[in-house]
Formats: structure tokens, C-alpha cells, sequence
């Protein structure tokens, strides 16, 4: 009696792909939100401090402006600084622009940054696979 192999599981269809990465991604946003909320406490010191975070002598207009703003430049300066190997390129280019543009100083900051990149260790064969072996 002979049997035959069994033949791989096929590739999960475009929708349940779909509905996983976007459960993945509200997943992750409550994360980063929780995050959030613990460095406000955090910064803060305590929570009978959180309301001066409102800024009320300030237009809201403004603080939602400023808050959008530093959220995104926080959060992008904690993905260059968490995989530096990864963006030495990215800290080149910027340094770069900001060297063009006459801003000297800020771009001696990315060039500090960059020695931290360029110290960090080479590429591997495995960052160049796609989480399937290939």
C-alpha cells in the first residue's frame, strides 16, 4: 500500500489576511495607547498633576495642533532609535537635508546618531527573509 504525501496547506486567502493584520494593527494601537497613557502619568508624577496636561490657559486649537505634532516625532524618533542598523540610510538622507539647509547644528545631532548606526552590527541573511524562509 503506497501513500501519498501531504500536499502544504495553501496560502490563507487575501480577506483573512486582511482581517488578521488589521486585528493585529488595533491590537498594537491599544498597546501604543496604553503607552501613552503611562507616560503621561509617568512625566506627569502623579495623577492630581494629568490635568494640568490639558493646558487650560491655552487655546485647544493649539494643544491638539502641538500634541499631534510631538506625538508623531516621538514616535518616529523611537523607531530610528529602536533599529538603527536598519536606518542608516534614512539618518544619512536627513542629515544630509538638514546640513543643506543650513541647519549645522541639527545635523551634527544625526550625525552622532549615525556613529551609533554605523557601529551597530552588519545585515544578516535572515533580515533579508520574508517570515516564510524566502
Amino acid at each position: 500500500m503506497t501513500t501519498t504525501p501531504e500536499l502544504p496547506a495553501a496560502a490563507p486567502s487575501a480577506p483573512v489576511v486582511d482581517a488578521v493584520l488589521a486585528a493585529r494593527a488595533l491590537a498594537d494601537g491599544e498597546h501604543v495607547a496604553g503607552l501613552i497613557a503611562a507616560a503621561e502619568l509617568d512625566t506627569a508624577g502623579t495623577p492630581d498633576r494629568l490635568p494640568a496636561d490639558l493646558f487650560p490657559d491655552v487655546d485647544p486649537e493649539v494643544v491638539a495642533r502641538v500634541w499631534q505634532r510631538a506625538l508623531v516625532v516621538g514616535i518616529r524618533a523611537g523607531q530610528l532609535m529602536s533599529a538603527p542598523r536598519f536606518r542608516r540610510d534614512q539618518l544619512a538622507r536627513l542629515q544630509g537635508e538638514l546640513a543643506s539647509a543650513g541647519d549645522f547644528v541639527m545635523a551634527g545631532l544625526v550625525g552622532r546618531s549615525r556613529r551609533v548606526a554605523d557601529a551597530a552590527p552588519g545585515w544578516h541573511p535572515a533580515d533579508f527573509e520574508d517570515g516564510r524562509g524566502h
